[in-house]
This record gives structure tokens, sequence and C-alpha cells, in this order.
């Protein structure tokens, strides 16, 4: 399969946001819907190991160790950017904990309280070292690619004929969401943000149904099939053309409707430059009263007007067909798989 008809991988829309994000973030752990389910993720054991002792090793110079001058030196001299890079990576409040610790300790230290000081040092050191047990878990992207598994689609799901159907809606959903009429909420009354990509998904969860079925009938080898065999399987083959017609004619739609957002797009770029127009007559006036007969420099004024309404309707009018294709657009129900 050449990259030119090669989808993207296709998302299920009722995946929440936080999961979409780690999927699309780490598309390596996908696997794919006609694969086995990937099995839980774990560490390695010498990971785990080296996690499990360097973060108490950590926390217990942090925690418990006297000299809280000096780790406050250290904190001081942390460049800026690795202070905020360990926040993404550890969270905010444990690298909050770290960098107040310290001064808590010696604060109470000089007000007379070593208890509390040796308390606060045992839960600093007591809540790092269970910190640690974070990151001996499942990678969120590993779990997210494992709970999910069948609720995106990847290349692999689809063979050629699938496919390039498959590229082929994806392309014109691309067209759409980045026409410029869309980007300046032109065909917000479409809701293409939430429309298309069910579309999308819809689409690609018939195309891997039809690569599944193929897949079957090609591992039946019917060319060793009797007449007879091949005659019980005819209704089947028919049914499957009769569904790929069905799909193909749902993107013909979505590619006519994103002919119909070009237009729009090109009628927007014509209102856009004819928007300065009466600002710049005055001086197109000016120039023509200097150069030809007020009578004739009036006339052409008109007709320059004029032109700017005929714009404006035909951006109007483009928009209108645009809406209508947007809103011929329907999700089926999903096949039952």
């Amino acid at each position: 399969m050449n990259e030119e008809s090669r989808p993207r991988p296709v998302l299920d829309p009722e995946i929440p946001a936080p999961d979409r994000a780690l999927l699309t973030g780490e598309p390596g752990r996908l696997v794919a819907a006609c694969a086995p389910a990937p099995p839980r993720a774990r560490v390695s054991a010498a990971t785990a190991a080296a996690r499990l002792v360097w973060i108490p090793a950590f926390a217990f110079f942090y925690g418990v160790l006297p000299g809280g001058w000096l780790r406050l030196f250290f904190l001081a001299s942390l460049d800026q950017d690795e202070l905020l890079g360990g926040a993404e990576r550890w969270g905010r409040r444990p690298v909050l904990a770290m960098m107040l610790t310290p001064a808590l300790q010696i604060l109470l230290i000089l007000l007379g309280q070593p208890e509390a000081a040796l308390a606060l040092a045992a839960a600093s050191f007591t809540g790092w070292a269970i910190g640690a047990l974070r990151y001996v878990r499942e990678p969120a992207a590993a779990r997210a690619a494992r709970e999910h598994h069948g609720s995106y689609l990847l290349p692999a799901d689809f063979d050629r004929p699938a496919a390039r159907l498959l590229t082929r809606a994806q392309r014109a959903i691309d067209a759409v969401l980045g026409s410029r009429a869309h980007a300046a909420g032109l065909l917000d009354d479409v809701n293409n943000a939430v429309v298309l990509p069910r579309q999308e998904w819809s689409i690609a969860v018939a195309l891997a149904e039809h690569t599944r079925l193929r897949r079957e009938r090609s591992a039946q080898q019917p060319e060793r099939l009797s007449a007879r065999v091949r005659a019980l399987l005819e209704p089947q083959d028919r049914a499957l053309s009769l569904s790929v017609g069905s799909v193909t004619r749902r993107i013909e739609a979505l590619e006519s409707y994103a002919r119909r957002a070009g237009e729009a797009d090109d009628a927007f770029h014509e209102s856009q430059v004819l928007q300065d127009l009466p600002g710049q007559n005055a001086r197109y006036r000016d120039l023509l009263a200097s150069t030809v007969g007020d009578a004739m420099a009036g006339a052409e004024i008109h007709g320059m007007a004029e032109d700017a309404r005929r714009a404006e309707t035909a951006l109007r009018e483009r928009i209108t067909v645009a809406l209508r294709a947007g809103h011929e657009l329907t999700v089926p129900a999903e096949p039952e798989r």
C-alpha cells in the first residue's frame, strides 16, 4: 500500500478526550483491531528495581538527612527548565513539596520543634517512597491502547480497496475542516467538528468490516469450491457489494460537501478582496475625475459597487449550497461487529 492510499488511524469519537490525547501522542503503542488486544504492559524487573531504589534514596536525601541549607542551595541552583520538566514528569505537587520541605524543617528546628521536623521528615520520606510505585505501573498510553483496543482502527485493518475509499473520505474531511469558510464560521450550522469525525469513524468501521469479510472469503479459497457451493455464497457477495456501494456514495457525498466548501472559499476570498472597496472607491473616483469626465467616472464607480454586491450575493448562495450539502450527511447506525 503506497503512502498516497495509506489512511491515517481513526479513533472512535466516543473515546474520552484525555485518552484520545494519549493514543494520538504515542501511536506506536496502538494495535490494529484485526490483531489480538495488547497485553498489559509492565516495566522490566531491572527498571522497577532501579526506580524503587533511587526514588526512596532521593526522598531520604530531601526528607531525612540534615543539611537543609545545602539542599536549598541545590534547589536554587537548578535551572528553571529542569524544575518545570520535573513538574511535567512527576506532577506539580511532589515538586512543590520537594522545594518546601527543607525550608519547613529548618523553620521548625529554629522554632524549637525538632519533633515536628522529624515527623515532617518521616512524612516526606514516606510520600516519596510511595511515589515510586507510580513509576512501576503500566504507562498511561499503553493502558489506553489496551483498554480501547477495537475502538481505533489502523491502516492494517484495511485492504487496498478499503484503504483507497477511507483515504478519499479523509481527504474530503480535511478539505472541509481546512477551508477558510469553516475557519470563518460560515459553515458552523453543520457543526463540522462533531459531524465529520462521526462520519469518518462510521465509514472506517464499515470499511474494516468489508476488509474482514473479503479476507475471510479469500481464506475460503473460492476457486477450490464447487459451482453449487459458490452459488450459495453469491447472496453474501451481493450483500457486500451493496454495502460497498452505499459507503462509496456516502464518501461521494463528503467529497461533494468538500467541493461546495471550496466554492464557498472562493466566494469568501472574493468578498475579502472587495471588502475594502468602499474606502478605495474614493481614491479611484479622484483618479477618474482627474483623467476623464465626471459622468464616465460615476458610471465606473457604480459598476464597481455592483460588482461588489454581486460578489456578496454569490458568497451567500455558495454558503447556502455548501450548508445544504453538509446537512445531507447522515451517520447510519454502526454495523454489528
